[in-house]
């Protein structure tokens, strides 16, 4: 109590480090169980943390999302912003005319009702890349991952994650204590051999991206797929796949969990397919692990709202919605192929074009935004992607939103990524 008291006052800082067990516990005259006891909680609270023989260190306190503001952080009053991540509001279906298609529900509804509307769910089971035991509905990916941390994973745990990796889910992980081990994502998927080695380091989790994998802009073939169940299956470890574009647009979805439905968790957000204002991604997966997210979220928010959930459901399934999400993957794919060979002109080759993301190679990340804030244009900085540090610089920016002008982009963009550093010139 006392040194969690000193902690909090600012007696004990960041980094500062605490006398072995043996030494305290004859300094304070009490028994070793007593001091490993005392800091098994402080751990546990996160207070503390052991790294091996460096000893043990008061925590670095961890609040908010460090890395996701590292990677938008800027300001206002650019020409063009490639930043953002987001879908062109211009491609999205009218969430308003959706509203007034629904017919008026005037039955009071339990605290204790199922979750998941029963219209929403069979179109998800139909959609669903393998057969999930459960499925349920919560507000947003983000929302999903942070769920699933909360209801799975505890202090010390650890995890494999793709490197380069979306800023804020390794927010989520530090501030939870959990330690990612980073799995290399190359043009087939997640690498296999990194996926053995974090399994073997102690990992319970791997976390990645099936499809546009965001930043890199790859996706997993059906090949790496066998290859990663045939590491995965039989192990005590959970597959969440974050499929944060609703879906495939070039045919059938790949999933490990089509080989693995009892360890995989697919996460499906609607956000940049049909509106960040819906606020909605689905859950599927085995009933040990979507369960006790169902039942946490009893004790919290209950459930999704099932207004927005029967918005879903006639943007889903009306016609006209269905032709517009059609029409925006259509351009999505179009502005992303015109963008990647703009560049490949210029001599910039990128990694990956699927989803709405290019991950750019650069000499000097800072000289490479620092080129582009002169002219005017905002990209995304790569180093927050990254959970080691990277061999290679790299800056982000999103092509939903580029309706034209590639030729002049890319000429600019390529000049950026072989500036030098301190120059912002070529």
């Amino acid at each position: 109590m006392t040194l969690s008291r000193g902690i909090d006052h600012g007696v004990l800082g960041p980094g500062d480090q605490l006398p072995p067990i043996r030494r305290a516990a004859r300094d304070l005259g009490v028994a070793p169980a007593t001091v490993s006891a005392a800091w098994s909680q402080l751990a546990r609270a996160g207070l503390i943390e052991t790294d091996g023989r460096r000893g043990t260190r008061v925590r670095e306190a961890v609040i908010g999302p460090r890395r996701y503001r590292r990677a938008l952080d800027s300001h206002d009053g650019f020409r063009v912003d490639l930043s953002t991540g987001l879908p062109d509001p211009h491609l999205l279906p009218h969430l308003h005319e959706a509203m007034r298609r629904l017919p008026l529900d005037e039955r009071p509804h339990s605290y204790l009702e199922d979750p998941l509307v029963p219209a929403l769910r069979t179109l998800l089971v139909e959609s669903w890349p393998f057969g999930a035991e459960r499925l349920t509905v919560v507000d947003g990916a983000m929302d999903a991952h942070s769920q699933f941390v909360a209801a799975h994973l505890r202090y010390g745990d650890r995890v494999a994650v793709e490197q380069p990796c979306f800023p804020p889910l390794l927010d989520l992980l530090e501030m939870a204590g959990v330690r990612p081990l980073p799995v290399a994502y190359d043009a087939h998927g997640p690498v296999v051999a990194d996926v053995r080695a974090a399994l073997e380091a102690g990992a319970k989790v791997l976390f990645f991206q099936p499809w546009g994998q965001n930043p890199s802009g790859q996706s997993v073939t059906s090949e790496r797929a066998l290859a990663l169940a045939a590491v995965l299956g039989g192990r005590d470890v959970v597959v969440v796949e974050d499929d944060s574009a609703g879906g495939t647009p070039s045919g059938p979805p790949v999933s490990v969990g089509a080989q693995l439905p009892g360890q995989t968790v697919l996460v499906r957000s609607y956000s940049k397919t049909h509106g960040p204002d819906l606020r909605l991604a689905a859950i599927g997966g085995p009933r040990a692990v979507v369960d006790p997210i169902v039942e946490r979220r009893y004790l919290g928010q209950g459930w999704s709202s099932r207004l927005l959930q029967s918005v879903l459901v006639d943007l889903l399934t009306a016609a006209r919605s269905r032709a517009v999400v059609a029409r925006a993957q259509r351009t999505y794919a179009e502005r992303t192929t015109a963008m990647a060979d703009a560049l490949f002109a210029q001599g910039v080759v990128v990694p990956g074009r699927d989803g709405i993301n290019l991950w750019v190679p650069v000499a000097d990340q800072s000289a490479a935004l620092l080129h582009l804030a002169s002219a005017g244009v905002r990209a995304a900085s790569g180093d927050p992607f990254w959970i080691t540090s990277p061999r290679e610089a790299h800056i982000r920016i999103t092509t939903a939103s580029i309706g034209d002008g590639y030729e002049d982009l890319a000429a600019l963009i390529a000049a950026a990524a072989r500036a030098g550093a301190w120059s912002g010139h070529r």
